[in-house]
């Protein structure tokens, strides 16, 4: 079976850094950051928690994750408090990333229902709350790893609906999606992209827009626009990053990217700068 997330993964990078680790007594708001996720692991509580219009009880050890910038405020015992890991995750691309924008503004899980990470959870907590020489780097490590975990386990529970990650979970879908993430270049054809899937044309077609939202020329042209953004924010030049994913010219690229994202390369670039 392909996998799903390496082509992912290498392509946009997710890093995290720890920023608390221990009790959290009371009230604390967490202001929104742009461009910047929150990951935070609760090994004891109760816990409320609030962002917009919703809140969340927590009893018992769980994930809560915002893959996006969102305020939200915890509330805890003024004493005892809860016990948690905390750390900031940031997408490589930002708000623009293929990962960050496939996942809901909230995911909550239950520690126990993240398959194979109890190992993982154990040693980060101990070594979150502990001071031994090294600790950040390797807490900073772990929470990475349960990143990980927590995408692997959306998919294959099937409980990402829409998007990316809904094509990278369905059984089929899948192997046409990750063919285009590893050969973004390629000129694909829906006939292609339906024999890699194991579909009839109509069929791949009609079920792609069903999971996705989009067509597969569509998400072709999104995957190949955030690698060209990718690219183009790391120095490349305009000419060099069009033959890399796909475009005979600059002036397609542009053509595609200006469709896709609303903005030219160079105004793109330009924006990215003032930010």
């Amino acid at each position: 079976m392909v996998d799903r997330l390496a082509v992912l993964l290498e392509r946009f990078s997710v890093t995290a850094q720890v920023f608390h680790a221990g009790a959290l007594c009371g009230i604390n708001t967490l202001e929104a950051e742009p461009g910047v996720g929150q990951l935070h692991l609760i090994q004891r509580g109760p816990l409320e928690v609030f962002h917009g219009n919703t809140s969340l009880r927590i009893d018992a050890p769980s994930l809560l994750l915002y893959p996006r910038a969102l305020t939200h405020r915890f509330v805890s015992d003024d004493a005892r408090g809860a016990d948690m890991a905390c750390a900031n995750v940031r997408f490589e691309g930002g708000a623009q990333s293929p990962i960050s924008a496939a996942l809901p503004d909230v995911v909550c899980l239950p520690l126990d229902s993240l398959h194979g990470a109890q190992d993982v959870l154990a040693l980060l907590f101990e070594e979150a709350f502990t001071q031994r020489c090294g600790r950040t780097a390797l807490v900073n490590r772990l929470f990475e790893v349960v990143m990980i975990q927590v995408l692997r386990q959306l998919m294959e529970a099937g409980e990402v609906k829409g998007g990316m990650l809904a094509g990278l979970s369905h059984p089929r879908l899948r192997n046409a999606v990750v063919a285009m993430h590893e050969a973004p270049a390629k000129d694909w054809t829906l006939d292609e992209l339906a024999r890699v899937a194991g579909m009839s044309r109509s069929v791949f077609a009609t079920h792609f827009r069903e999971a996705l939202g989009i067509t597969p020329g569509q998400y072709l042209q999104g995957w190949r626009v955030g690698l060209a953004q990718q690219a183009l924010r790391h120095g490349k030049p305009l000419k060099v990053v069009a033959s890399d994913v796909g475009y005979g010219s600059e002036a397609a690229l542009s053509r595609a990217f200006k469709a896709h994202s609303g903005v030219s390369p160079r105004e793109w670039k330009r924006q990215q700068a003032t930010q």
